[in-house]
């Protein structure tokens, strides 16, 4: 027997309801699921981010500015000295080249040979010599003991030992004069004496440096001592030994040889430059090398403007100095520069700007 129509009706009802309750829940799940995700993957890109390091650099007029507390300071060994003013004496540049010396070893040889074998020519006509006279001496007492032919024997003898010693001073005088020519007056002169200067040059002790001055540039007397200045920018101090006898063909000034203590970083056929000091002065304060970080090929130091505060200066290297460092003339006497910690302020400074940049 069927349900009356009035009967089934609240069933149909009751499913109905079942089923919104249902999609209802099905969709708040899907919901809460969706939220929650994006919660997580927000949570996630948190944990993931670089923590970022305190900020320690600030623009003041646009330049920028380290800070670090007095902690900081300590920490990283960081030391400051202030700066002495100085008169420098201006220095003209030049060039140098590091000469081989085996030529002049080679011409130390070949005059030793030629001083030993005017010796021995010399020895020899000596004897000759003065066998002629006896064998003269004895054919003029109308003696039976020396015959006309035993005289012009001796008299040949001493002849050819003359030519002999006329022959090996001749050697002797052009081993001095290529030395001469090649290597000035005084190192020529110097081929055979028991010089020590000349002596520490033939057993590499010394290079011989030679110093060439641009085109047209001339100087009335050279300096005594000079500087060179290597590519890493150690200095060495050279001592004059005497005017070039040739010049640098390639760049055709007046030169001069100087000598310098023998040392790895020099080189034969190496070229550097020179700095000879010259009358006028220059004043300006001392900035010493520990005190310089190089950055785009320019020199830097860093100076304290505030108990907690540096700043990068650009610094001139167009009057090295010397002792130790340049002579800068932007800089006072009552600058503090980092002597002790420069470059790991550079470092700070550009981490920062990447930091920066990466955030951008």
């Amino acid at each position: 027997m069927e349900e009356p129509e009035f009967a089934t009706e609240p069933r149909r009802l009751a499913r109905a309801l079942l089923v919104a309750v249902a999609i209802f829940g099905f969709g708040a799940l899907a919901i809460w699921g969706f939220i929650e995700g994006r919660e997580e993957l927000a949570r996630e890109a948190e944990r993931e981010r670089p923590v970022k390091a305190p900020q320690r650099i600030s623009l003041e007029g646009g330049e920028p500015v380290i800070t670090l507390d007095a902690a900081a300071q300590e920490q990283s060994g960081l030391r400051t000295v202030a700066l002495q003013q100085t008169e420098y004496h201006e220095q003209l540049r030049a060039y140098a080249t590091v000469l081989d010396l085996q030529p002049l070893v080679d011409l130390d040889n070949s005059y030793a040979v030629a001083k030993a074998q005017l010796k021995g020519a010399q020895a020899k006509l000596d004897a000759s010599s003065a066998e002629f006279e006896r064998e003269e001496a004895l054919f003029k007492t109308r003696t039976s003991i020396v015959t006309l032919d035993k005289l012009q024997a001796a008299e040949a003898a001493f002849h050819v030992d003359e030519a002999a010693l006329a022959s090996a001073e001749a050697q002797l005088r052009t081993v001095e004069e290529t030395a001469e020519q090649s290597w000035g007056p005084v190192l020529g002169r110097q081929l055979g004496e028991d010089n020590q200067e000349f002596a520490r040059l033939v057993r590499r002790q010394d290079y011989l440096v030679q110093v060439t001055l641009p085109p047209g540039v001339l100087v009335n007397t050279p300096p005594p001592t000079a500087t060179i200045q290597l590519e890493n920018g150690q200095r060495k101090e050279i001592h004059f030994i005497s005017p070039a006898a040739k010049t640098n063909v390639s760049i055709q000034g007046v030169s001069f040889l100087y000598t310098v203590p023998a040392s790895n970083d020099l080189l034969p056929g190496m070229n550097v430059l020179a700095f000879l000091p010259v009358e006028s002065t220059v004043d300006g304060v001392v900035v010493p090398l520990a005190a310089m970080v190089w950055w785009q090929g320019r020199a830097w130091v860093y100076v304290r403007t505030g108990p907690s505060t540096f700043a990068r200066r650009a610094i001139e290297t167009d009057y090295p100095l010397p002792e130790d460092g340049y002579l800068d003339r932007s800089l006072t006497s009552d600058t503090e520069v980092v002597v002790q910690g420069a470059q790991m302020l550079l470092s700070e400074e550009f981490r920062a700007q990447i930091q920066v940049g990466e955030e951008g």
